[in-house]
């Protein structure tokens, strides 16, 4: 992920020793005690990752517990975001004094099956797709460049937002995107300065999709 971000974003990617780390009781009270283990071992890398990300901000070791709408629940004062796939983990984190929201994601490189891909790509999204290069999985891009919106948007907003109410444009030259949200979502955020599109980047090699993107201050 580090490739993706700006300085100002802390980034720690799972090592060998993140998925049997040792959570603190605040998270451990967030994964609960039926979890199963492929559960387990990816919230227990997650955590171990996002203290990481902290501590390169010169910040305390914190816990990093689950909220009610089981996102993760940051320090005051900072923001930050974690992903897992299968066999990858990442966690980023920066201070709120320079950024406003982070997201990031990772994807196995794999298609979508096409139940998955109706859902996710609007009609001018697979038009769009049908003109770029062949060889990568781009609707698992645009899967990916979705959770990662989401993950900008949530936190700043406070609601929903599905894969329809995203419209997203990718550039295979530069590697990045920019996504503009639905004026329905817009109009019906309840906050004042909801985004009404996020740019960010990605990068697509043999084993992994992964996306980020950086709302700054203004």
């Amino acid at each position: 992920m580090r490739d993706l971000l700006p300085p100002t974003v802390a980034v720690a990617v799972a090592g060998p020793a993140d998925w049997s780390g040792e959570l603190l009781p605040a998270e451990r009270a967030g994964l609960g005690e039926r979890a199963v283990p492929s559960r387990r071992r990816d919230f227990t890398a997650g955590r171990m990752c996002a203290r990481r990300a902290l501590a390169a901000l010169d910040l305390p070791a914190t816990p990093v517990p689950v909220g009610t709408d089981r996102a993760p629940v940051w320090p005051a004062g900072v923001v930050g975001a974690i992903t897992h796939t299968e066999g990858y983990c990442a966690a980023v984190a920066a201070h709120a004094a320079d950024v406003r929201a982070v997201g990031i994601d990772a994807e196995r490189h794999r298609a979508l099956s096409p139940g998955v891909r109706r859902k996710v790509c609007r009609p001018e999204e697979e038009a769009d797709l049908a003109r770029l290069p062949a060889g990568t999985p781009w609707p698992t891009v645009v899967f990916s460049v979705k959770e990662t919106i989401y993950k900008v948007w949530h936190p700043l907003v406070g609601t929903w937002l599905g894969f329809p109410d995203a419209r997203v444009t990718l550039d295979p030259d530069a590697g990045t995107f920019e996504a503009w949200i639905a004026p329905a979502r817009l109009a019906a955020a309840p906050v004042t300065d909801p985004p009404a599109s996020v740019t960010g980047r990605f990068a697509v090699d043999d084993e992994l999709v992964r996306t980020a993107a950086v709302l700054t201050r203004r």
